[in-house]
């Protein structure tokens, strides 16, 4: 069984795949070379053909002429023929009897063809045939003299063909050899911005040093290349510092709910070794330690969840959805008032349609309440209210407290910031971190103003979206 044609071509694929660019333009550059010399010896071979055999019919009709003139005059049987000189011409003389007359000591001609025997017939003036069927080929002319003919004959001879093809083949490999030097010359000179390039991001990927710099230099695509290398280099530092900023700040947020759950457990665990926990902690010292150990936890796992939806960042599998936003204010209400029942919120929204991430929506916006619920007064509800502004969608959550300092402002948005009046107060200064991320992530903004209750008002912007199946009229006189 034979096997599959298409594994040649697929094996060659794979070779030239595995070499080098230098290889690969070297490679191109003699065969381009070779085959251009190849055209060239073809066309150049053609054409000196041509001018020999146009060259050789010329001497052969002038010949012929000097021939037949002479043989008009004495006559066919009687003219005197020129003795062979050994190589190169050779006559021939054809009488009105269809016989022949050769000088003496000349090879035999091919004989007399179907076509040349109708000029010595008078059917035909003149006749130029070839007779190169094998090596001794002849190119014989015919020409009508008296009441017979007259042949001059040279033997085809292709050995001027042969020295130019032998030395066009031997000028051809020099020009192969020649043009692949200079294709590897080329191209380790052009690669060599390349091979500079490697060499620098292996040295980062080696070093981990992402503060490096690659040097900017040749133009067009190996420029913008560099360009392109040092803007991922320094995305990449971005990411690196904010993500040794996260576990730093991490880190620090987490040690004091730690410390204290730590020194809570060892309380209880060292009064029950001891069998002094009842007489130790009385009932309602108890119930509050609990109480306390219980919010500790609860604290904690608030802000493992804050910190894994910050460092996920913009990555989420969540798809991109045409909602209304008044549906996401309400559900997210309805959990902070689940979550805080003490807390009350008054809504005063208008359907407005975005386009965005539901799940991501409703945790800024319930991050917006719970904080506001933090600072409202229990006698005074958090005002939320959803309006649309021309093509903006704006939420504002308002409250009743004291309000955010001038100097707080500027920082309020940024992650574990909490003002000094807020440290005692639950949370982990990621809620409106969060919230901000979100509106990046949505083309939208969060800002933060005094409301007119005394306390703070926050704002968060989206674009809004045309609802769906939204049909716009035509106006009057359209």
């Amino acid at each position: 069984m034979s096997r599959p044609t298409g594994r040649e071509p697929r094996r060659l694929t794979r070779w030239w795949r595995r070499r080098s660019l230098r290889t690969r333009l070297t490679v191109i550059a003699a065969t381009a070379i070779a085959v251009s010399v190849f055209m060239a010896f073809q066309v150049a071979s053609e054409l000196l053909d041509w001018e020999l055999r146009d060259t050789a019919e010329d001497q052969l009709r002038a010949d012929s002429r000097v021939l037949a003139t002479d043989a008009t005059r004495a006559g066919l049987a009687q003219v005197q023929l020129p003795p062979y000189p050994g190589s190169g011409r050779l006559v021939r003389v054809i009488l009105p009897d269809g016989s022949t007359r050769t000088p003496a000591g000349q090879p035999a001609l091919p004989p007399v063809s179907e076509h040349a025997g109708r000029v010595a017939q008078g059917a035909s003036a003149d006749l130029m045939e070839s007779n190169d069927i094998d090596e001794d080929g002849y190119l014989i002319y015919t020409l009508r003299a008296g009441d017979g003919a007259v042949q001059v004959a040279r033997v085809a001879n292709d050995s001027p063909i042969n020295r130019f093809g032998f030395g066009m083949l031997l000028i051809g490999l020099l020009c192969v050899v020649g043009g692949a030097l200079v294709g590897r010359t080329v191209a380790r000179a052009g690669l060599a911005p390349i091979d500079r390039l490697t060499a620098a991001a292996v040295r980062v990927a080696h070093t981990q040093d992402l503060d490096a710099h690659i040097p900017d230099e040749g133009g067009g695509e190996i420029r913008r290349l560099i360009q392109s290398i040092n803007d991922m280099l320094a995305a990449l530092r971005d990411s690196r510092r904010a993500q040794k900023l996260l576990a730093e700040d991490a880190a620090h947020e987490l040690k004091t709910p730690l410390t204290s759950l730590r020194l809570n457990v060892e309380l209880l665990i060292r009064l029950d070794r001891r069998g002094t926990l009842d007489s130790a902690l009385p009932a309602e010292s108890r119930t509050r330690l609990l109480n306390d150990l219980g919010a500790q936890v609860a604290e904690l796992s608030t802000l493992a969840a804050e910190l894994t939806d910050l460092a996920r960042g913009a990555v989420t599998d969540e798809s991109t959805d045409l909602l209304d936003l008044a549906d996401v204010v309400v559900a997210a209400a309805t959990r902070a008032r689940s979550r805080v029942p003490d807390i009350e919120v008054a809504l005063d929204v208008t359907s407005v349609w975005v386009s965005g991430r539901p799940a991501a929506l409703q945790r800024a916006v319930l991050n917006l309440i719970d904080n506001a619920g933090k600072w409202s007064p229990a006698d005074q509800p958090v005002q939320v209210r959803l309006r649309a502004e021309g093509a903006t969608a704006v939420l504002e959550v308002d409250d009743a407290g004291p309000g955010i300092d001038a100097a707080d402002v500027p920082r309020v948005f940024d992650r574990f910031y909490r003002a000094d009046s807020a440290r005692a107060l639950p949370g982990s200064g990621l809620g409106l971190s969060i919230v901000q991320r979100v509106a990046d992530a949505h083309g939208g903004r969060a800002t933060v103003a005094r409301s007119a209750r005394g306390g703070a008002l926050l704002r968060f912007d989206l674009p809004a979206a045309a609802p769906p199946g939204r049909i716009t009229r035509p106006t009057a006189g359209s």
